[in-house]
Parts: C-alpha cells; structure tokens; sequence
C-alpha cells in the first residue's frame, strides 16, 4: 500500500514537531509548512492526502489556507485552533474543514481522528456509487461526490458530504447524534455531539435552513425539499 501523506501546517515548531513525530511513528509520510503561503505551495507540490491545519498563522490564516487548497483539490482537514469559539469553528468548517481539534489535545487524539478521516476517504472510495439520489430539488451524485440545488452546484467538504448522504438514505428518520457520531465519523463514543451540531449547521447553509430539521435531546431528520 501506498505511503499516505500529511502535510502540518503549524508554525509553533515545538508543536509541529511533536505532531510530525507521531504521525510519522503511526506510518505517514510528513511534511511541514509554517506559513499561509507556504503551506499553499507545498499542497501543491507535494500532493497530501490529508492536512493538519493551525487557525493561526503568518501569511495568510488557516482559513484562508483551507479555501485556496480546497479550490485545488478536495482533501481532508483537520483544523487545530487555540480558541473553543463556535463562530471560529463553524467559519473553519464553511470553507472545507472536516474536524477540528483545541489546543491543548493529545497526540493520541490526534492520531485516531487523522486515521480515522483517512478511512472514510479510503471506504468511499472502494464502494461501488449507487444511482443519485433526487430529494426535491437536491440531487446528490455519490460517484462524482457532487451536490445541486436547484441546479446549481453546492460545495461540500468531505465530511458534510457524507453526512449528507447519510441522513438522505433516511429521510425523515430522526437520526440520533450518537450513531451519526458513529456511521459517519466512526467514533465509538459518543463526546463529540457537537461536532455533528457544527457540520449541520454548515449544511443548512449552504443548502439551506428548511433541510435538516433538529429534534431537540434526540438529534437531526432530513427533510425532502417540496
């Protein structure tokens, strides 16, 4: 099997470092970027299967970064911010983070979620695209991994995309946090709720408020557009 590459981008060099330095112990080939720019161009070059991503950099930010790399080629990312703001989160997510982490987290932590990001990419890649799926005016195309509304194209990171196919093959079925958690994310426990909370508000924005509907304690149903 082939290498699968991370680039970090980071430009705390103790933290780039020591998250380097695990990665490369879990069998990834590592690069590192310690600025907006550079971090854009070594995407560029070197082609990873995954980023590691700081909100926090010289340059440009790692939002901004998220948007030009995300332009070029949809990727997996994995957002590392000092601040366990919402507002931050949710813009991270609306330009193509998958996940996110706060500082401080554990290289452990780290670890599981880049793996498990990995694996979904990997899955969706190896199982055969059924037919599109037609819920109103949303088409949502598994084979070419694209979304239209309306006829005009929606642009999903990789996690929303999934997410959204997972809730489409229930329509209407309340879908607990938990087991979105599990389905879509693969984690076994159920501590990350409001990672499921922050994606679907990205979704609602960018395909609109009247698609998932939210059963309060429970969790999300989508709805089919009329």
């Amino acid at each position: 099997m082939t290498e699968r590459r991370v680039l970090v981008v980071e430009d705390e060099r103790t933290i780039a470092e020591s998250v380097a330095a695990r990665l490369r112990a879990e069998g990834f080939a590592v690069e590192i970027a310690a600025d907006g720019p550079s971090a854009v161009e070594q995407f560029r070059t070197g082609q990873p299967d995954l980023v590691v991503l700081d909100v926090m950099l010289p340059g440009f930010d790692g939002l901004e970064v998220c948007r030009r790399i995300q332009a070029v080629r949809p990727v997996p990312v994995l957002m590392l911010t000092a601040r366990d703001d919402e507002t931050d989160l949710l813009v991270g997510l609306a330009v193509g983070a998958d996940d996110y982490l706060t500082k401080p987290f554990s290289m452990r932590e780290l670890a599981a979620r880049v793996h498990v990001l990995l694996r979904r990419v990997e899955r969706a890649a190896a199982t055969p695209a059924p037919p599109a799926i037609r819920l109103g005016d949303i088409e949502i195309n598994e084979a070419e991994r694209r979304v239209r509304r309306a006829g005009a194209d929606v642009h999903l990171t990789p996690t929303e995309f999934d997410l959204l196919v997972h809730l489409a093959g229930r329509p209407r079925a309340v879908l607990p946090r938990e087991r979105l958690l599990a389905d879509v994310w693969g984690w076994a426990e159920g501590s990350g709720t409001r990672t499921v909370d922050s994606h679907v508000k990205a979704l609602r924005r960018k395909l609109g408020a009247d698609l998932i509907r939210t059963v309060h304690g429970v969790g999300y149903a989508l709805e089919v557009p009329s």
